[in-house]
């Protein structure tokens, strides 16, 4: 099956899935009730039943965050390995994540941004991403240009100063509900998903994915060395410039609507690159369709297996993610981009 194939055959799937998921939760809704719901609502024929109150405000909603959010983590994942070149890059190595945990974390324990209402939580963690994303520019920067060895250092040795913030405000906080709350965002989570929620995420991870696809052959030329790139007349310094600012404010939004889901970034990628190769034009488009609809049946599988509560997302992605990954690394014939 060709790549462009795969894409529109893993786009229907999301679809239908994200459709199918909807009758899945505390009270499962039958497939039939779940359509008219959608159909009416479209139509503008909409009656408030209980059924359409909670397929359209609560769980269609978060199930197309779901699919937003595993794209943008997926496509996350697979620009990191091209910027530093490693096999083992994923989405929050660079210190996001952590960073956007400092965000939350004084949120939930000292009020911080309480002014923002509902969107508190949001705002902290899309400031603690950002502040996260500069400071490793700067440091790297600082410590003479934006290497691969740099950027892995500066984001491991940073993500540990944010995590041990995060941990000092729990700590100092002294309120047990307020450290549950914390590790339940870190883990990751689309319950609290709104429609309003849904257009700046699917915004920035559809750019992306377009201005990634638009520079596919420099990435390709980047996968093979900085010199080759370099004698193919690839700009490398404004190219690792500019992945490191669209990888770090798609994982920065992501973050801020989900939280710290791990796992899709790194195996997705592989995936991809298993069935449809590693040029990037091929890659990409597999690689966000196959995020989508693997974050949605990750969605609902943390509903159906400690209901009527809620797992986060983090556990299952971890669960499933781990020997998948063993697994794809098994493969005698894999390689990660020119080198085994």
């Amino acid at each position: 099956m060709s790549p462009t194939a795969l894409t529109l055959v893993l786009a229907v799937l999301t679809a239908a899935s994200t459709v199918g998921s909807v009758c899945f939760g505390a009270e499962d809704i039958p497939v039939d009730a779940v359509w008219r719901a959608v159909t009416e609502r479209i139509a503008g024929t909409a009656v408030d039943s209980g059924h359409a109150v909670i397929v359209w405000e609560l769980r269609l909603p978060r199930a197309v965050l779901a699919a937003v959010v595993g794209a943008g983590l997926a496509l996350a994942g697979a620009l990191m390995q091209a910027l530093v070149r490693n096999a083992l890059a994923e989405p929050y190595l660079l210190g996001v994540s952590a960073g956007a945990a400092v965000g939350a974390t004084a949120v939930l324990t000292m009020g911080v941004l309480s002014a923002f209402g509902v969107w508190a939580l949001s705002a902290g963690a899309l400031v603690g991403a950002m502040a996260a994303t500069l400071t490793v520019y700067l440091v790297a920067r600082a410590q003479g240009g934006l290497t691969a060895l740099r950027l892995i250092l500066s984001g491991v040795v940073l993500s540990s100063a944010y995590m041990a913030v995060s941990s000092l405000l729990v700590f100092a906080a002294g309120d047990p509900h307020a450290a549950e709350s914390v590790m339940f965002w870190m883990l990751g989570s689309v319950a609290g998903a709104t429609w309003a929620k849904v257009p700046l995420a699917g915004a920035v991870v559809l750019t992306t994915l377009i201005a990634a696809l638009s520079i596919h052959s420099w990435l390709d030329a980047y996968a093979a060395g900085t010199d080759t790139a370099a004698a193919l007349g690839v700009p490398v310094r404004a190219l690792r410039t500019g992945l490191f600012a669209m990888q770090g404010l798609l994982v920065g939004v992501l973050v801020a609507v989900a939280g710290g889901i791990g796992f899709i970034g790194l195996i997705v990628p592989h995936a991809a690159r298993l069935i449809v190769g590693a040029t990037h034009r091929a890659m990409l488009p597999v690689t966000a369709g196959a995020g989508a609809l693997f974050l949605v049946w990750v969605d609902v599988i943390s509903r159906e297996l400690a209901a009527p509560r809620e797992m986060p997302l983090g556990i299952v992605t971890g669960l499933i993610g781990a020997p998948l990954f063993l697994l794809l690394m098994g493969r005698r014939d894999y390689e990660f981009g020119n080198r085994s």
